[in-house]
């Protein structure tokens, strides 16, 4: 086996926002397998070589906007929160070997000859597009940063690409009435010429089936995704990629075009990632350690390059980032993870609930950071599932795992141990392994076991790792309770039997803190010290301590009444607010739309909610619309009310076939409306964001056709 060399990327959080607990999930899930990577080591004896880098994502229009509305410059602006980032990442022990910023010479460098050599690919094309100009700002505007009134149903106030209304999509300029959000003046029309990535060239299309499809690059539903979003061999699905934006931009200039063009912040966002590690690379050659930087950015060596993801960027690292890459001489990458969202108490984080946390607020309150660390690693998996943080069952699985099983165990054993027999701990010659006085089979923690916890790291099954790590320490707190030690203690004749069982335990200890230390570091340092055997890596489970210290609490346990203060600190008026400066954000919700999230919705009340007859429906049937590009025709039971026909314009995200007999939410009193296609009765609901794909709504198991939502 040759020598594992991996470098790792976690996404590139905004400049524009705090890190919250949606963030951590992520960076949380990378750091762990990071750290489980760092405890390897190769079949030579060799430590595994693993460098995980990350950067602050800090160009585009609502960087710029917010800098200039808080009378600072954009530099200024992504300097003070990349320390704020950086301090937050800190806190939870996600440890970066280098955290840097996208506003960098390298990343400029870097972003440069991707360009040109994509250009001299004949890959990048240039045409001429109209947009709304705001001539107040003198700056194009992004489609989000446009209202008006949508040209289909009429309904005021809507964004420059989508009706939240009616559901129809269409370009920013067939809106009417159209006004600037970021000025309020009537935006006008004008042409520029931009710059495009051709996507749809037909060497991207066989490079990414052949990619997205092969050798295990996504997991099996992104995948499937990537499927969808090709489409079938000649379909030609994919559409060329805006690349460029107008001055005045805040990001680099693109070549050659005097300083009126600049890159599109998604263009050197991912290219970050390499420009974080040539950083780095440069920091470790003045340091004596020199790293070959071509062997991990370029094609033809053994190395890995692995990006952890959230789903709702999946389009961007699994098409547009690979193909870029393929066509600039830089290699692809091995693997990219893709997870979930978070929910809170089993819904959406909320500002007004005060689930929508902070991590710098979590640790002011003075939580363990550790406490999450573990609760989020007993969620994860491989998939891209959404996990949730019930608050109560927060407190009770870390009371119950880490302080009433693990940490248990060393309190317990190791006062006997240090009373008795000056904190020595038997060889495991003498003692034999663990025996039991009462019923039952020996506790002995088996190489399989072994392996197979150390698999779910590997696989990022991160909680079937903690169930058999916790299932293990069941066992052994059941061996100490069996064998009685407070009983053997009154005995002389038992002292032998007495430093046997402890001696297990405190061994059983040992084994148990390397399992965990990925997740728990601190903890896992504080133990080591404890045991008398500090920078302990996986191969040091066939060991065991010799002696202990005298023991010090290791943990606390969760108050309730800490979550409870936690929450009414991150609750925010329910009054509606002016639309702030900028948003906190997921690292996705970027894409030059931040003026969504920084914008508070209108306020109705419960009578205009109760006109909206939201029921249940049944899809019967869904079929292709001949000539429609965006429509599928369902057939909707809705119980009393009969069967609806409603044409949907989620064509690009769903198979007909795979919504047949599946449940989901309709408009039902929705104005009938007559389409080129026929009549459609109604709306169904979907979710979507700021990347592509939609998300039909599915009520729980139960719910029946007809059923009124309220």
């Amino acid at each position: 086996m040759s020598r594992r060399r991996i470098l790792v990327t976690s996404a590139l959080p905004y400049a524009n926002g705090a890190i919250h607990l949606g963030h951590l999930v992520e960076y949380i899930q990378t750091d762990i397998w990071v750290r489980f990577q760092r405890m390897q080591v190769n079949d030579d004896g060799s430590p595994v070589e693993v460098h995980y880098v990350g950067a602050d994502d800090t160009h585009g229009t609502p960087i710029m906007l917010r800098a200039d509305a808080e009378g600072i410059t954009p530099k200024q602006l992504i300097d003070r929160v990349w320390h704020e980032h950086k301090r937050d990442f800190d806190s939870f022990g996600v440890s970066f070997d280098n955290y840097y910023t996208t506003d960098s010479p390298e990343n400029e460098a870097l972003c440069a000859d991707i360009y040109g050599k994509l250009k001299a690919a004949d890959l990048i094309a240039t045409r001429s597009v109209e947009q709304f100009y705001d001539p107040v700002k003198n700056m194009f505007l992004p489609d989000r940063y446009i209202k008006g009134e949508c040209p289909k149903c009429g309904a005021k106030d809507q964004y420059g690409d989508s009706c939240e209304v009616c559901g129809a999509t269409y370009a920013p300029t067939d809106l009417k009435n159209a006004y600037s959000t970021v000025s309020g003046a009537a935006p006008v029309r004008k042409a520029s010429e931009h710059y495009f990535f051709k996507l749809s060239d037909r060497r991207c299309e066989e490079f990414l089936r052949g990619y997205t499809q092969g050798a295990a690059h996504l997991q099996p539903e992104a995948a499937n995704k990537m499927k969808e979003w090709l489409g079938a061999p000649g379909e030609a699905k994919l559409s060329d990629w805006d690349i460029s934006r107008d001055a005045p931009y805040f990001g680099f200039p693109i070549p050659g075009t005097g300083g009126k063009k600049f890159f599109y912040v998604w263009l050197d966002a991912p290219v970050g990632y390499f420009g974080s590690f040539l950083n780095y690379v440069k920091k470790q050659q003045v340091a004596g350690n020199p790293i070959d930087a071509d062997a991990f950015l370029k094609p033809g060596s053994d190395t890995e390059l692995v990006h952890f993801i959230g789903k709702d960027i999946l389009y961007f690292h699994a098409l547009f980032w690979p193909a870029m890459l393929e066509y600039a001489g830089y290699r692809t990458p091995s693997k990219v993870y893709a997870h979930g969202f978070l929910t809170v108490n089993g819904e959406k984080m909320s500002k007004s609930r005060g689930t929508f946390i902070t991590a710098e607020s979590y640790i002011a309150q003075g939580l363990n950071p550790e406490w999450l660390r573990y609760y989020y690693a007993a969620k994860l998996n491989s998939t891209m599932e959404d996990i949730d943080m019930n608050l109560d069952d927060f407190v009770a699985r870390v009371n119950s795992d880490l302080v009433g099983k693990y940490v248990n165990i060393a309190s317990r054993a190791s006062n006997f141990l240090t009373k008795y027999f000056d904190g020595k701990v038997m060889p495991a010659s003498a003692s034999g392994g663990p025996t039991r006085s009462g019923t039952g089979s020996a506790t002995i923690m088996s190489t399989e076991y072994e392996n197979a916890i150390a698999s779910a790291y590997e696989q990022r099954e991160f909680g079937k790792a903690t169930r058999l790590i916790m299932a293990y320490a069941d066992q052994i707190n059941q061996y100490f309770d069996e064998n009685k030690p407070w009983e053997l203690a009154k005995s002389d004749t038992a002292r032998k039997q007495l430093h046997e069982v402890c001696s297990e335990c405190i061994a059983a200890f040992y084994r148990l803190t390397i399992m965990l230390k990925p997740i728990l570091p601190v903890l896992a340092t504080q133990a080591e010290a404890f045991l008398g055997t500090p920078g302990l890596n996986w191969k040091d489970l066939s060991k065991r301590p010799t002696a202990i210290t005298q023991y010090k609490h290791l943990m606390t346990r969760v108050d309730p009444k800490q979550i409870t203060a936690l929450t009414e600190a991150n609750k925010e008026s329910l009054k509606p607010a002016a639309p702030a400066p900028h948003s906190q954000q997921r690292h996705a919700q970027h894409q030059e739309n931040a003026v969504e999230a920084a914008t508070q919705p209108e306020t109705i009340s419960i009578d205009d909610f109760t006109k909206i007859d939201l029921r249940i429906a049944r899809i019967a049937n869904a079929e292709h619309v001949e000539g429609a590009d965006k429509l599928l025709k369902l057939s909707l039971e809705v119980g009393d009310l009969g069967t609806k026909q409603v044409f949907a314009g989620i064509k690009a995200a769903y198979d007909p076939e795979q919504l047949k007999g599946r449940l989901t939410v309709m408009v039902a009193n929705l104005a009938p409306r007559k389409m080129k296609f026929g009549m459609s009765e109604g709306m169904v609901l979907a979710a979507s964001g700021d990347a592509p794909g939609l998300y039909l709504l599915s009520p729980d198991s139960g719910a029946q056709p007809g059923m009124r939502i309220k």
